[in-house]
Protein backbone atom coordinates (compact mmCIF):
# COMPACT_ATOMS: atom_id res chain seq x y z
CA UNK A 1 0.00 0.00 0.00
CA UNK A 2 1.06 2.99 -0.92
CA UNK A 3 0.24 7.03 0.84
CA UNK A 4 0.38 10.56 -0.31
CA UNK A 5 -0.42 13.59 1.26
CA UNK A 6 -1.96 15.88 -1.57
CA UNK A 7 -3.22 19.59 -1.34
CA UNK A 8 -6.01 19.99 -3.42
CA UNK A 9 -5.26 22.80 -5.98
CA UNK A 10 -8.69 23.14 -8.34
CA UNK A 11 -10.16 26.65 -8.47
CA UNK A 12 -13.63 25.23 -8.45
CA UNK A 13 -13.59 22.89 -5.71
CA UNK A 14 -14.87 19.46 -6.02
CA UNK A 15 -18.44 19.81 -6.79
CA UNK A 16 -20.37 17.03 -8.37
CA UNK A 17 -18.35 17.67 -12.34
CA UNK A 18 -15.20 17.43 -11.01
CA UNK A 19 -15.70 14.36 -8.56
CA UNK A 20 -17.20 12.27 -11.45
CA UNK A 21 -13.90 13.48 -12.87
CA UNK A 22 -11.77 12.09 -10.10
CA UNK A 23 -13.67 8.86 -10.22
CA UNK A 24 -12.88 8.10 -13.91
CA UNK A 25 -9.22 8.72 -13.19
CA UNK A 26 -9.64 6.25 -9.91
CA UNK A 27 -11.06 3.62 -12.39
CA UNK A 28 -8.65 3.45 -14.68
CA UNK A 29 -6.21 1.76 -12.56
CA UNK A 30 -7.11 -2.13 -11.05
CA UNK A 31 -5.61 -1.11 -7.66
CA UNK A 32 -8.17 -0.17 -4.95
CA UNK A 33 -7.47 3.57 -4.00
CA UNK A 34 -9.01 5.44 -1.54
CA UNK A 35 -9.22 9.12 -0.55
CA UNK A 36 -8.40 10.54 3.20
CA UNK A 37 -9.39 13.24 5.14
CA UNK A 38 -9.81 13.52 9.23
CA UNK A 39 -11.16 10.54 10.25
CA UNK A 40 -12.74 9.89 7.08
CA UNK A 41 -11.76 7.10 4.57
CA UNK A 42 -13.61 6.82 1.30
CA UNK A 43 -13.04 4.53 -2.19
CA UNK A 44 -12.13 6.93 -4.71
CA UNK A 45 -13.81 5.10 -7.45
CA UNK A 46 -17.37 5.56 -5.82
CA UNK A 47 -18.75 8.87 -6.44
CA UNK A 48 -21.77 8.94 -3.85
CA UNK A 49 -18.70 8.08 -1.41
CA UNK A 50 -16.20 11.24 -2.48
CA UNK A 51 -19.41 13.33 -2.37
CA UNK A 52 -19.90 12.63 1.54
CA UNK A 53 -15.98 14.31 1.69
CA UNK A 54 -16.98 17.99 0.60
CA UNK A 55 -13.74 18.44 -0.10
CA UNK A 56 -12.94 22.24 -1.15
CA UNK A 57 -9.61 23.84 -2.87
CA UNK A 58 -6.57 23.96 -0.29
CA UNK A 59 -8.05 20.78 1.33
CA UNK A 60 -5.05 18.34 2.05
CA UNK A 61 -5.97 14.39 1.68
CA UNK A 62 -4.52 11.51 1.48
CA UNK A 63 -4.11 9.72 -1.58
CA UNK A 64 -4.15 5.79 -0.66
CA UNK A 65 -3.69 3.14 -3.26
CA UNK A 66 -3.41 -1.10 -2.53
CA UNK A 67 -2.40 -3.36 -5.64
CA UNK A 68 -0.29 -3.91 -9.12
CA UNK A 69 -0.74 -0.30 -10.45
CA UNK A 70 -0.71 1.70 -7.21
CA UNK A 71 2.32 3.98 -8.03
CA UNK A 72 0.55 4.82 -11.61
CA UNK A 73 -2.59 5.36 -9.37
CA UNK A 74 -1.61 7.64 -6.76
CA UNK A 75 0.52 9.94 -9.77
CA UNK A 76 -2.22 10.25 -11.82
CA UNK A 77 -4.56 11.28 -8.65
CA UNK A 78 -2.01 13.24 -7.31
CA UNK A 79 -1.84 15.22 -10.52
CA UNK A 80 -5.76 15.86 -11.24
CA UNK A 81 -6.22 17.18 -7.69
CA UNK A 82 -3.07 19.34 -7.49
CA UNK A 83 -4.65 20.82 -11.30
CA UNK A 84 -1.59 19.40 -13.43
Amino acid sequence: MVKKPVTINMASGLDVRPLAMLVQVASQYKCETYIEIGDKHVNAKSIMGMMTLGLDQGDEVVVAADGQDEQEAIVSIENYLSGR
